[in-house]
């Protein structure tokens, strides 16, 4: 039972060793844990401020990217729109040329084709003309065989004339 009551003497010998660890501890012991304590403290503190501006810059960094993103998008859509209006011009320019050429060759197929219509009635004239003066002629030979029927073709004109 020796364990549970100490002696006095034991007693005393604890409490001035306990004292005396106490003193060292008081002494040199608690600064230097206190100092590792707010050392520790201080580090954790500034790993966390380091932690929230990169944070930020992250968030900053995601902003100028999705700002450079919005800017290539609206240059890729003027760009487009650039494109689409030349195209639109260009195709309009070249259906106006072809409308020009079709109607420059139109127009010179008319006049070609007035030209050879003319040609061909100048043609047909002149056969008309042919033919009709050698029916003319064969008409004559057959109804003036004769004396007496050059006589009455003669008189008959002379009547016309008058």
């Amino acid at each position: 039972m020796s364990l549970l009551t100490p002696d006095f003497g034991l007693f005393f010998w604890m409490t001035v060793v306990f004292l005396c660890v106490l003193g060292i501890l008081w002494k040199w012991g608690f600064p230097v844990i206190i100092n590792m304590v707010n050392e520790r403290k201080e580090y954790i503190d500034g790993s966390l401020k380091k932690a929230h501006e990169a944070t930020e810059r992250l968030a900053n960094i995601q902003k100028e990217g999705e700002e450079l993103l919005r800017e290539a998008r609206e240059k890729q859509a003027s760009i487009l729109k650039e494109a689409k209006e030349t195209h639109d011009t260009i195709v309009a320019k070249a259906e106006s040329d072809a409308r020009e050429q079709a109607n420059k060759m139109i127009a010179e197929a008319k006049s070609q084709i007035e030209a050879e219509k003319a040609a061909a009635i100048r043609e047909i004239r002149s056969q008309v003309a042919e033919l009709s003066v050698q029916i003319a002629e064969k008409v004559i030979r057959q109804n003036l065989s004769s004396d007496k029927a050059q006589m009455q073709l003669i008189d008959k004109l002379l009547d016309e004339v008058k």
